[in-house]
């Protein structure tokens, strides 16, 4: 049942609060600032490394130093924090995805580096097994090739810890396995790193939009025409990811995930409607490829148009959003005030 109040025209215009600038500003419903924005990044190995992503235009893979600097402007410009994702060569590739937990592994000496050096920034990092597989699944396969979720889960556990104990703020699990939240808060308790959040990707959908990121961190040739539909969601589906959502917050989750993002803001809103649970949503890769090559084609305006994107996780709910635009926004947000 609706509770609007009933308006008619012309006692009601609507347009008269659009009138100006100063009255449009006093009734925006949604702000969006620097810390709403989570700046996803590309760690490889390396000195004064840097390679373009192809896909992905303006974007770059960079080694721990020139990522640093990255940081620094970033945090310089109010974004609260980092997504981590490495990019690892095929020679660190393997069926178990041991590299994963290696304690001086690149995720792992890329948040020490980044603490040490911007010790309020936080750092979230990825905890999932693609970039370290040979097969390019997020998990341990058994002999038919379908991936394995309670034997995935103990390798998960053993990353998300080393993660933590290198100095992680947060380890955010994106494999979708079964109860693996529940693992790894048990795991940090016993380990007395309570204070480590958890922000689960708990409604990750099996998407055609992600394929600049595999591009970016190397998987993309090792999953080759397989695919992720036997953990990831489907596009079809809403009312699972509640349940999904709900679960993984019984678990332990601190904050959850929504992925992708735009096509999926209905998604947003249920959730965070619904639930009351600080909820992010990731504006992915092909998002951005796809708005990307509308600006550099002359067909949308960029700084409007990122911010109206922007705007519209917010409208729907979001607490927060991993965006590659982030540092863009934040400067275009700083230059509003």
């Amino acid at each position: 049942m609706s509770t609007l109040t009933p308006r008619q025209f012309p006692s009601t215009r609507l347009r008269r609060m659009r009138r100006d600038d100063f009255s449009r500003r006093l009734m925006q419903e949604v702000t969006l600032t620097p810390s709403d924005l989570i700046l996803p990044v590309f760690v490889l190995e390396g000195e004064n490394q840097r390679e373009a992503i192809a896909s992905m235009p303006g974007v770059e893979r960079l080694s721990i130093d020139l990522l640093i600097e990255q940081a620094k402007e970033a945090f310089a410009l109010g974004i609260p924090a980092l997504a981590l994702f490495p990019v690892v060569g095929t020679e660190q590739k393997s069926e178990l995805a041991e590299e994963a937990y290696n304690a001086n592994g690149l995720v792992q000496r890329s948040v020490r580096a980044l603490k040490e050096a911007l010790p309020e920034l936080g750092i979230i990092t990825d905890v999932a097994l693609d970039p370290y597989t040979s097969h390019g699944q997020d998990g341990i396969l058994d002999e038919q090739g379908y991936v394995q979720n309670d034997r995935t889960v103990e390798t998960l556990l053993k990353q998300a810890l080393s993660h933590a104990e290198a100095g992680a703020d947060v380890v955010a699990p994106s494999d979708m396995m079964d109860g693996r939240i529940g693992a790894i808060r048990q795991v940090l308790e016993q380990e007395f790193l309570h204070n480590v959040r958890i922000m689960a990707y708990s409604a990750k959908y099996a998407s055609k939009y992600y394929g600049p990121f595999r591009d970016a961190v190397g998987s993309a040739a090792n999953l080759g025409k397989a695919d992720k539909r036997t953990y990831q969601m489907d596009p079809a589906n809403s009312d699972e990811a509640l349940h999904e959502v709900a679960m993984d917050i019984s678990e332990g989750a601190d904050m959850v995930m929504v992925k992708p993002g735009m096509p999926y803001l209905d998604v947003v809103h249920r959730v965070k409607n619904e639930l009351k649970v600080p909820t992010f949503a990731y504006q992915v890769s092909g998002e951005y490829a796809m708005h990307r090559a509308a600006f550099d084609n002359g067909w949308l305006e960029a700084e409007p148009v990122i911010l109206e994107s922007l705007m519209c996780f917010k409208r729907a709910g979001a607490d927060g959003i991993l965006t590659y635009f982030a540092l863009e926004a934040a400067r275009l947000l700083q230059n509003q005030r």
